[in-house]
C-alpha cells in the first residue's frame, strides 16, 4: 500500500494491520523531493513506522522513477500520479502483490469532484474516484471514501498513533489547497458533491451500457439519431480507442465530434485530442 506518512495512509495502514491481519502488506512510498527536509523526514517517518510493525517497505525518490518513465505529462500533478503508480506496479510485480490500497477519503472524493466540475468535466469525470478501479494490470482499492478527514484523525488519537503534515496542504498557491479551504467552510457542498458523483455514476453506468459501439471503420449514420449523451459516450470510446487522452476528451470537444461525424458541411477532416486526425469520406468515418 502507498503510504505518504500523511493522517490518512497512517490511519489506513494501521486500519488494515488491526482489522485484516489477513491481508499481507507492503508499504510502498515515494520522496517526490518537493519540500527539502521536510520530504526527507517524511520518508524517514514512513520507513520507521513500518519498521516498528515489522513490515517490508520499499522507499524511492521521485528522481530515481521519472526518468523511467514511457511518456512523460506536462502537468506536473499528472507526472506524479504517473510516477507513483510506475512505482506500485513495480513493487507489486517484482512481490507477487494483487492490488494497491490508497487513503484517499470522503473530504478528498469532494474536492476531486469540485475541481473536475471547475473544469468542465462531463459525466464521466463527475463520477469521483471509485473504491475500485484497474490501472492496466493494478487493481486500486481505495476503502476509506466514506470516511472523513476529522474521523480518521480521530481514530489516530484514540491509538495514540502520530502522523506528518504536509506544509504545502495549507499553501494558496495550489488549486487543491484553495478548494480544501472553500469546502472547510462549507462542509454542507461536500456533501452535495459527493451525492452528486454518486448519481453520475448511476447515469455513467447507465451511459456505458447502453451507448453504440463503432468500428474502426464506421459509417456516420451509426451515430445519427441517438441521444447526445450516449453518441458523446460512443465518441469518447472511439476516440480512446485511436490514442486520444481521455482527460482532454471533455463535453465540448465530443460534441464537435458528433456535430462533425453526422453533418457533412463540417467538412472532410478535423483534429481532436492527441493529434488524431479524423476523417469523415463518402459517408464512412476513421482516423487517418
Amino acid at each position: 500500500m502507498g503510504v505518504s506518512g500523511g493522517a490518512d495512509s497512517v490511519a489506513l495502514l494501521r486500519l488494515v494491520m488491526q482489522l485484516r491481519p489477513d491481508v499481507g502488506v507492503h508499504v510502498v512510498h515515494l520522496n517526490h523531493e518537493l519540500r527539502g527536509e521536510e520530504s526527507e523526514g517524511d520518508a524517514r517517518f514512513v520507513e520507521e513506522l513500518a519498521r516498528k510493525h515489522a513490515l517490508p517497505v520499499t522507499m524511492a525518490r521521485l528522481s530515481e522513477i521519472e526518468p523511467k518513465l514511457a511518456k512523460r505529462p506536462a502537468n506536473k500533478s499528472a507526472m506524479y500520479r504517473a510516477a507513483r503508480f510506475l512505482l506500485f506496479k513495480k513493487v507489486a510485480a517484482e512481490n507477487g502483490l494483487h492490488g494497491v490500497l490508497l487513503a484517499h477519503h470522503a473530504d478528498d472524493q469532494a474536492e476531486t469532484v469540485l475541481h473536475r466540475l471547475l473544469r468542465g468535466s462531463g459525466a464521466a469525470g463527475l463520477v469521483g474516484m471509485a473504491g475500485e478501479s484497474r490501472q492496466g494490470m493494478l487493481t486500486v482499492f481505495r476503502p476509506l471514501l466514506g470516511h472523513g478527514r476529522e474521523e480518521i484523525r480521530k481514530y489516530l488519537k484514540s491509538i495514540g498513533q502520530d502522523w506528518r503534515e504536509d506544509s504545502s496542504n495549507l499553501s494558496g498557491k495550489y488549486l487543491r489547497s484553495r478548494l480544501r479551504g472553500v469546502l472547510n467552510e462549507a462542509p454542507q457542498v461536500s456533501v452535495g458533491l459527493i451525492e452528486m458523483a454518486e448519481g453520475m455514476r448511476g447515469m455513467r453506468t447507465w451511459v456505458s451500457e447502453n451507448a453504440p459501439q463503432l468500428r474502426e471503420r464506421f459509417a456516420a449514420v451509426e451515430l445519427e439519431g441517438w441521444p447526445s449523451v450516449l453518441a458523446m459516450e460512443a465518441g469518447r470510446r472511439w476516440l480512446i480507442g485511436r490514442g486520444a487522452p481521455a482527460g482532454e476528451l471533455r463535453p465540448k470537444v465530443l460534441e464537435r465530434f458528433v456535430e462533425f461525424v453526422t453533418d457533412a458541411g463540417l467538412g472532410t477532416r478535423q483534429e481532436f485530442p492527441g493529434k488524431i486526425v479524423v476523417r469523415r469520406r463518402k459517408g464512412w468515418v476513421e482516423a487517418i
